[in-house]
């Protein structure tokens, strides 16, 4: 078994794949490294000794500086490095020719095609509040509503969240663009969209942003103006779950597929093991002519020069430039400190600093070239490699990837996380020991890359498994019943 990894042959750091004691002695091509203390697995060390000041360069590139005289053989942590990063930059476009994907197969899924021509890989029935009043109604009728399922019905949900009222300007905005997503999501083979009557965005209001609809599909109740509003909603449900009913599963290529790509929770082997095993898998999606989607902006910063040279064009690349410059005026503007990441838990597996942890991070994009960069609550509309503004809080993050498209969120955690979003989120550990201690959170381990397994052949069980899910195989948040959605808050509430 390999007991550590020198990324990148520039790299004056390597990681420990597993714990290692003082006085190991250890050989990287070719060179002996003698460990003068002990190193927690997925920490660093270093390979030779490094002057105060110096770049420490993992990965290829610099992950921060000494803060002190580091030698060989040593601990690198947050104790004797620090963050190499600045505030708002200014970024030259030097393309760099991205990989051609090609696939030698044609792979499908079982999934719901829809009237509109799309795809969803659920045929679920959603309650979807517009404001945080009738929450409990919503949550009143979703758990009667159980006696109706049946058939093709994949579950009746209801998406609770605080907002739809007393917001101002981008809030409201981000609100009413994140609920008329969702109610647009194939996913959902129908929805009731549940108003109070009194909220600003209600469903006169929301209306204008959901477009045109399928009076079938889509049914709408405001609750100031009914009597019983949970004997009304649960027969505006039923209606909705013959309509929905009459959709069976049939084979749908996979070039209809949409993921989003998400981490949390990192730690220091999330960028070798999990990570490049969702971006092996996004480039065999995306050979297949099917769609991902990489978010969590601020996990962007110090990598992201490496994304914007992917950019199919210079268009891509300004708009790229702008999504970074954008969330780091963002940060500023309400006097935050731009690189305040990562996260004790991240630090904790072995993540020193925010470009440790953004290069790992976009491991999730593989080497395809990006071709769309999207605005919060966006629809994707270009397939291929996209690019979504949003933070990195996993729930909100992952509500965007949902809103935006994405059918399926594939997760990767080093630590554990028992959440879920609006659409299946497949848990994928960066270790073997979170997979054998979580198996009601952890649905894919990535920690077998630690013992040998080829990273193209996870790449290729990953991509399989995503096409299982897709065909209907439940994920173990779905399984516990789990179900969640957060809209991104950056202002004033009334």
């Amino acid at each position: 078994m390999q007991t550590f990894l020198r990324i990148h042959p520039d790299d004056n750091a390597a990681v420990a794949l597993k714990p290692l004691r003082a006085g190991d002695v250890l050989t990287a091509d070719g060179t002996k490294t003698t460990l003068i203390e002990d190193i927690p697995q997925g920490h660093k060390f270093s390979l030779c000794d490094i002057p105060a000041g110096g770049a420490v360069i993992k990965y290829g590139a610099p992950i921060g500086a000494a803060k002190e005289d580091i030698r060989k053989g040593s601990w690198i942590h947050t104790h004797n490095m620090k963050t190499g990063l600045g505030d708002v930059l200014t970024y030259t476009y030097q393309p760099r020719p991205a990989a051609k994907l090609t696939s030698d197969k044609s792979h499908v899924f079982q999934g719901f095609k829809r009237p509109d021509g799309r795809a969803g890989v659920r045929n679920e029935i959603w309650i979807i509040p517009t404001v945080g009043c009738v929450n409990n109604v919503a949550s009143a009728i979703e758990k009667r509503a159980q006696a109706y399922l049946a058939g093709s019905i994949d579950s009746i949900l209801a998406f609770s969240h605080p907002y739809g009222c007393s917001q101002m300007g981008e809030d409201q905005e981000n609100t009413r663009r994140i609920l008329a997503d969702l109610i647009n999501h194939p996913n959902a083979g129908g929805v009731l969209v549940l108003g109070l009557g009194c909220e600003n965005s209600n469903i006169d209001i929301l209306k204008e942003y959901i477009g045109e609809y399928d009076e079938s599909r889509v049914k709408f109740l405001v609750c100031q103006e009914s009597e019983d509003e949970i004997q009304d909603g649960l027969e505006l449900v039923k209606e909705l779950t013959k309509y929905a009913g009459a959709f069976t599963r049939e084979p749908i290529p996979c070039s209809e597929l949409i993921i989003g790509m998400k981490c949390g929770g990192s730690d220091g082997l999330s960028g070798i093991t999990a990570n490049p095993a969702v971006g092996a898998f996004s480039d065999l999606l995306i050979a297949n002519g099917g769609t991902t989607i990489l978010t969590e902006v601020p996990e962007m910063f110090g990598a992201e020069t490496l994304l914007m040279n992917r950019c199919e064009n210079e268009e891509l690349f300004e708009q790229t430039v702008k999504l970074i410059n954008d969330f780091k005026n963002y940060f500023t503007s309400h006097n935050q400190t731009i690189y305040e990441n990562p996260s004790p838990g991240n630090k904790k597996g072995g993540i020193s600093s925010l470009e440790d942890k953004s290069l790992g991070c976009t491991q999730k994009s593989g080497s395809a070239p990006v071709r769309g960069v999207l605005s919060y609550g966006e629809p994707v509309s270009v397939h291929g490699l996209n690019l979504l503004s949003a933070p990195g809080n996993d729930l909100v993050a992952s509500t965007a990837l949902a809103a935006s498209g994405a059918h399926i969120v594939l997760f990767t955690t080093g630590r554990g996380t028992p959440f879920a979003s609006p659409v299946p989120t497949v848990k994928i550990s960066s270790n073997s020991a979170l997979y054998e201690h979580k198996k009601g959170w952890i649905d894919f381990n990535c920690g077998t890359l630690v013992d040998g397994k080829p990273l193209k052949e996870l790449g290729e069980e990953l991509f399989q498994y995503v096409l299982d899910v897709a065909s209907g195989k439940k994920v173990k948040a779905e399984e516990a019943g789990f179900h969640d959605m957060a809209i991104f808050k950056q202002g004033v509430t009334l």
